[in-house]
C-alpha cells in the first residue's frame, strides 16, 4: 500500500545523500551555470563593473534546462530591469535629496509591487523587482550628486546585462534543445517501467515519484521544440501520443509493482522490458518508435489483474506514437486545437447516446479539459493579468503589508545604527516572504542553512585559496567550483533547492568583492549577520501578524482534485483523458507536499492533529485509487463506480458544488481545524461498492478493478479507524 500522504519529516543525513544523488542532466546543468558564472566574473573583472557578486548570482535566475526558455527568460528579465531602472530614475528625481520622501517612496513602491506580486501573474518575479527598486533608491540616497546617481543606475543595468548576454550566448551554443529533453524524459520513464517489471520491489518509490511529476513539463518542451526548429510540426502529434501512451505504461507498471496478483511471469516481463528498452534508445537518439511488434505468449493462465496489465501494456506499446482518431473534423484545414475541440464535441455526443450519466459529466468537464489541453486560456476572468480575487481577497493586501513592514524595519535598522554591511537583512525579507506561514518558515530554514554553508565555503576560500591567486584565470576557477557546487544543489530536489541559491549568493559575496579577489573577512561576517536578522524579522512578522495556514489551500485542492477525477473519468478522448489524469496525479503530489509543509507551522497556526489526519487519509485513499480509476476510465469511460470510490475517499470532507460553496466550506473547515481538539467517534467505513456482484457476471476486467479499488479503500479505512480508536483511548479520562 501507499505511504500515508504528507508523512514527510525533515530530511536526515541518508535523505540528504539521496537528494544529492546524480540524475541524467544534473551535471550538465550545473556545468553550464558554472561556466556562465565564471565568464561573468571574467567580464566584470576586465571592465571593473561594481557588484560582480550580484552579476554572478543573477545567472541562477536565468538558466533553465532547455535553451529556448533560458533565452526567453534572460531577455524578459533584461526588459523588466530596464523598466524598473526607468521607474527608479523618475522617482529619484523627486526623492533623491529628501530622506523622508525617499523612505515614503520605498514604502509605497514596495507595497504596490508586492500587492501585484500576490494578486497577479507577476508572482514569480514581483518580490525581486520590489527589492531591486527599494535597494536602488536606498543606494542612490548615499551618492554625493546627481551625475554619480545617473552613472550608478547605468552600472545597475550593466550588472544585469552582462550575465544576460553571456547566458544567451552560452545557452544557444551548448544548452540542449527542448526536443532532446522531451525524448530524454520519455526514455527515462520507459526504462523505469521496464525495470519495474523485472525488479518490482526496487522501483516502487521511484515509479510513484515519476507519476507525481505529471506531463506538463514534457508538453511544454514539445511546444518549444517547434519554436526553435528541433521538431517539425508533423512530429508533434505522434510525440504527444507518445506522452499519453507513456502514462498508460507507467500506470500499468505501477499496478504490477503494487499488487502481487498483478505481477507478470518472466515469459511476459522479459520481452516487454526489452521492447521498452529499445523504444527508450530510439527516443534518446532523437526519433520515436513506430510500427512496434510485441509478441507475447497466451495470457489465459494469468490472473485477471496480470492479464489487464499485459493487455494495457501491449496496447500502449504497439500504438505508442499512433495518433488516436479523434472524431469527424469539419475540415482538414482546421488547426490542431480546433481538431481536438471538435473531436471532443462529437465524441461527447456519442457517449451521451450510449451512457447517459457519462454524457452529463462530460458536459461539465468540457471547460476544464479545454483549459488544460489547449495552450491558450479561454477568454474570461482567468485570462487577465490579475487573479479573479485580486481586489476581493484581503490576503493580497495583508501579504503586501506584512512584507513591507518587515522590509522597512530592516531598512531603518541598518540605516539608523549606521551598519550598511548588514543590508542583506533588507534583501532577505523579499526573498523569503511567501503567501503562507509554512512556506515562509521552510524557505527561511533553507536560507539560514545555505547562508551558513556559503559563508563557511567563502571564508575558507578567502583564507586558503584567494592569497595564492595570481591571475583572473585563478579567480574564474574559484568561481567555477563554487558555482558548480551551488548549482548542483539549486537545480536538484525542490526540498533543498533554495539552499543552493543561498550558498551561491553568500559564496559570491565573499570571494567577489570588486574587480579583483576579495580578502576582507568582515564582508562575509556582516552579510551573514544581515541574512540571519532578516530571517528572524520575517519569522516574527509572518507567524504573529495575520498568519496564513496552508489548510485552506489543502481543502480547496482536495475539492478541485475530486472534481477533476469526476470529469476526466467521463472523457471519451483518450489523449485528453490521460493528460487530465497526469495533471490530477501531479496535483495529488502537490497536496501531499502541502500537508508535509505543516510541520513548519507554529503550534498556534497549525490545525489540530485530527484535521491533518483526515486530510492525510483522504489523500492516501485518492493515491490508492489513482491506478484503478485511471484504468477503469480507460476501459469504461463514465463508469459510475468511480464516483462511488470518490465519495468513499472524501467521506466527511467538504464537497461544495460551486465557487461560493467552495469558499464557504473551506472557511468553515479551517475554522474547525483551528478549534480546540474534541473527542470524536471514529467514522465507520463506507460500504464497499454495491455494483460488484453485477460486474462479476459481466466483465472480468471491471470486476478485477472494482475488487482492487474496494480492497485498497477498505484497508485504509480500517487503518484509519484503528488509529482513531487508539487516539481516543490515549486521551480517555483515567
Amino acid at each position: 500500500m501507499a505511504q500515508p500522504a504528507g508523512d514527510l519529516a525533515r530530511p536526515g543525513p541518508a535523505d540528504i545523500l539521496k537528494l544529492l544523488a546524480p540524475y541524467p542532466g544534473r551535471a550538465a546543468m550545473a556545468a553550464r551555470i558554472a561556466l556562465i558564472c565564471a565568464l561573468t566574473a571574467f567580464v566584470t573583472s576586465a571592465y571593473g563593473t561594481p557588484e560582480a557578486a550580484i552579476s554572478a548570482y543573477v545567472v541562477f535566475f536565468l538558466s533553465r534546462p532547455d535553451r529556448v526558455l533560458s533565452v526567453m527568460l534572460s531577455s524578459a528579465l533584461l526588459v523588466l530591469v530596464t523598466l524598473m531602472i526607468g521607474l527608479v530614475t523618475v522617482v529619484a528625481m523627486f526623492a533623491l535629496d529628501d530622506p523622508m520622501w525617499r523612505v515614503a517612496c520605498i514604502t509605497g513602491l514596495s507595497f504596490g509591487l508586492l500587492f501585484v506580486t500576490s494578486a497577479s501573474k507577476l508572482r514569480p518575479v514581483g518580490a525581486i523587482l520590489a527589492m531591486i527598486v527599494g535597494f536602488a533608491l536606498d543606494e542612490l540616497g548615499s551618492v554625493p550628486f546627481g551625475e554619480v546617481a545617473t552613472r550608478a543606475l547605468l552600472y545597475v543595468w550593466l550588472m544585469v546585462a552582462i550575465p544576460v548576454g553571456i547566458s544567451i550566448g552560452v545557452n544557444l551554443l551548448i544548452a540542449p534543445s527542448p526536443r532532446k529533453l522531451a525524448g530524454r524524459a520519455l526514455a527515462k520513464r520507459l526504462r523505469l517501467a521496464a525495470q519495474s517489471l523485472v525488479e518490482p520491489e526496487a522501483t516502487a518509490d521511484e515509479l510513484s515519484a515519476c507519476l507525481r511529476e505529471g506531463d506538463a513539463e514534457i508538453g511544454t518542451w514539445l511546444k518549444l521544440s517547434v519554436v526553435d526548429g528541433s521538431s517539425v510540426r508533423d512530429d508533434v502529434g505522434p510525440l504527444r501520443q507518445a506522452v499519453s501512451s507513456t502514462l498508460t505504461i507507467l500506470v500499468a507498471a505501477d499496478l504490477a509493482v503494487r499488487e502481487p496478483s498483478g505481477r507478470l511471469p518472466a515469459s511476459f516481463a522479459a520481452p516487454i522490458a526489452e521492447t521498452l528498452e529499445n523504444m527508450a534508445r530510439m527516443l534518446e537518439a532523437g526519433g520515436y518508435p513506430v510500427d512496434i511488434e510485441l509478441k507475447l505468449p497466451s495470457g489465459a493462465e494469468l490472473t485477471p489483474l496480470a492479464r489487464l496489465v499485459v493487455e494495457d501494456l501491449h496496447e500502449a506499446i504497439t500504438r505508442f506514437a499512433v495518433v488516436e482518431a479523434q472524431a469527424d473534423v469539419a475540415s482538414a484545414g482546421k488547426t490542431e486545437t480546433d481538431g481536438r475541440t471538435d473531436g471532443r464535441t462529437d465524441a461527447r455526443a456519442e457517449a451521451q447516446t450510449s451512457v447517459e450519466s457519462a454524457g452529463k459529466i462530460e458536459t461539465e468537464a468540457q471547460p476544464q479539459a479545454q483549459i488544460k489541453a489547449e495552450p491558450a486560456p479561454p477568454a474570461g476572468k482567468r485570462g487577465g493579468f490579475f487573479l479573479p480575487d485580486a481586489f476581493t481577497n484581503p490576503e493580497h493586501v495583508r501579504y503586501a503589508l506584512k512584507t513591507t513592514v518587515a522590509a522597512m524595519f530592516c531598512y531603518l535598522l541598518y540605516s539608523q545604527i549606521n551598519w550598511p554591511g548588514i543590508h542583506t537583512c533588507f534583501i532577505t525579507v523579499y526573498m523569503v516572504s511567501l503567501g503562507t506561514t509554512a512556506e515562509t518558515v521552510e524557505k527561511m530554514t533553507l536560507r539560514i542553512a545555505g547562508c551558513l554553508v556559503g559563508a563557511l565555503l567563502g571564508i575558507a576560500a578567502i583564507v586558503f585559496v584567494t592569497p595564492v591567486l595570481t591571475s583572473v584565470a585563478g579567480l574564474m576557477t574559484l568561481v567555477l567550483v563554487g558555482a558548480w557546487l551551488s548549482a548542483w544543489i539549486a537545480f536538484g530536489s525542490p526540498r533543498m533547492a533554495y539552499a543552493g541559491f543561498q550558498i551561491a549568493l553568500v559564496f559570491f559575496m565573499c570571494v567577489l568583492q570588486g574587480a579583483a579577489p576579495g580578502y576582507d573577512l568582515t564582508v562575509a561576517r556582516d552579510r551573514t549577520i544581515g541574512i540571519l536578522i532578516g530571517n528572524v524579522v520575517v519569522y516574527l512578522v509572518f507567524t504573529r501578524v495575520w498568519p496564513v495556514t496552508v489548510a485552506a489551500r489543502i481543502d480547496a485542492g482536495l475539492v478541485a482534485l475530486r472534481q477533476q477525477w469526476e470529469r476526466l473519468a467521463a472523457l471519451p478522448d483518450a489523449v485528453t483523458r490521460r493528460a487530465q489524469a497526469a495533471s490530477a496525479m501531479a496535483q495529488c503530489g502537490a497536496l501531499e507536499q502541502d500537508i508535509a509543509l505543516m510541520h513548519y507551522e507554529p503550534s498556534w497556526v497549525r490545525p489540530e492533529a485530527q484535521w491533518i489526519a483526515e486530510r492525510r487519509s483522504a489523500l492516501a485513499k485518492l493515491d490508492a485509487l489513482e491506478g484503478p480509476m485511471f484504468l477503469l476510465a480507460e476501459h469504461r469511460p463514465g463508469d459510475a463506480a468511480i464516483e462511488g470510490w470518490l465519495k468513499r475517499a472524501m467521506d466527511g470532507l467538504p464537497v461544495p458544488s460551486d465557487e461560493t460553496g467552495a469558499a464557504a466550506a473551506t472557511s468553515a473547515a479551517v475554522a474547525r481545524a483551528l478549534a480546540l481538539p474534541s473527542a470524536r467517534k471514529p467514522a465507520s467505513p463506507v460500504a464497499p461498492n454495491a455494483a460488484l456482484p453485477e460486474a462479476a457476471a459481466n466483465d472480468d476486467t471491471r470486476t478485477a478493478l472494482l475488487r482492487l479499488g474496494d480492497a485498497r479503500l477498505t484497508q485504509l479505512e480500517h487503518a484509519a479507524s484503528d488509529d482513531a480508536a487508539k487516539g481516543l483511548a490515549t486521551h480517555a479520562p483515567a
